[in-house]
């Protein structure tokens, strides 16, 4: 199992994805045990970079459904092509007479018209969306079900088919199945509670915040270009400020992007004005930006100490 685990980590860090035990513990079962990973946690925390992760480690397609209010299978699906439909109708028309040619009656004509109804509804007049893309995919997927906390409960229950047994029901065609079973994610920012069906179809990740250990080999494998210095106190900076009482706390992906800045900067260490002058970058609201800029010298004092 440790083995395994190493191996599942690795791969990740060519991708430039660092993950936890728990992280590659929920992979690893989710490829053995073919069940989706419902992961939880704050924004920008790496939820929907964990697929993308994955595709590229185990070099499959990603196929991403990002959700919204009043989604409906018609986008997440499929939809008909109805331009094609229309002129295969048109077509049909034109060559009735040569259809009908030699029928005994009303019933006969009846009976040669709905030959062609299988023809009409078939998968060459399917235009896929990412669910049906994930089935058919010939050697399997990453499905990314991104946000799924923001779709309606109804879609929602839409998916348990999907989630349960990689299949879908389609009216006019049947039931279709998944030759390879996609590795699928769902992400969720909890602005809502997701019911117990769904929950109960998948594996369980939370992904919190990390520690500064973590951070730190994130920003180093991210952002090789800044100071150690710079990145030690950066990160117990960033550290600090989640522990205040703010509308939204800085994510790693916000981390990243002010490490990114101090480089441009050429910063040599954290100092008052240059962190004013780019806590635009880590704090996304106008009064968490006016909290943190009167507590900036004492934040910069305890990163400094930081080891």
């Amino acid at each position: 199992m440790r083995r395994a685990l190493d191996a599942i980590q690795q791969g990740f860090e060519t991708t430039g994805y660092l993950c936890s035990d728990a992280i590659a513990t929920a992979v690893f079962l989710a490829t053995r045990l073919d069940k989706p990973v419902l992961i939880e946690g704050p924004p920008g925390v790496g939820k929907t970079e964990l697929a993308r992760a994955t595709a590229e480690w185990l070099g499959k397609p990603l196929i991403r459904l990002q959700c919204y209010e009043g989604l409906d299978e018609s986008k997440a699906l499929y939809e008909w092509k109805y331009g094609k439909q229309l002129l295969y109708t048109q077509v049909l028309k034109d060559k009735l007479g040569d259809l009908m040619e030699g029928a005994r009656g009303l019933k006969e004509s009846i009976a040669r018209l709905h030959e062609f109804d299988d023809t009409f509804f078939n998968p060459e007049f399917l235009e896929p969306r990412p669910l049906l893309k994930a089935l058919w995919a010939p050697t399997g997927a990453v499905l990314l079900i991104d946000e799924i906390d923001k779709a309606d409960q109804e879609f929602e229950a839409f998916l348990l088919e999907m989630l349960q047994d990689y299949q879908i029901s389609i009216p006019e065609i049947g039931t279709v199945q998944a030759k390879v079973p996609p590795i699928c994610f769902l992400t969720s920012n909890n602005t809502r509670e997701l019911g117990d069906a769904l929950k109960r179809r998948c594996l369980h990740l939370y992904i919190p915040y990390p520690d500064a250990v973590l951070e730190r080999r994130i920003i180093a494998r991210r952002v090789p270009d800044l100071d150690a210095t710079v990145r030690r106190q950066l990160v117990a900076f960033v550290q600090a400020l989640r522990g205040m009482e703010l509308k939204k706390a800085p994510a790693i992906s916000e981390t990243i992007d002010w490490a990114r800045t101090l480089v441009l900067m050429q910063a040599a260490a954290l100092d008052p004005e240059l962190v004013r002058g780019t806590l635009n970058v880590l704090l996304k609201f106008e009064e968490d930006i006016a909290q943190v800029g009167s507590e900036v010298p004492a934040l910069i004092t305890t990163a400094q100490k930081a080891h």
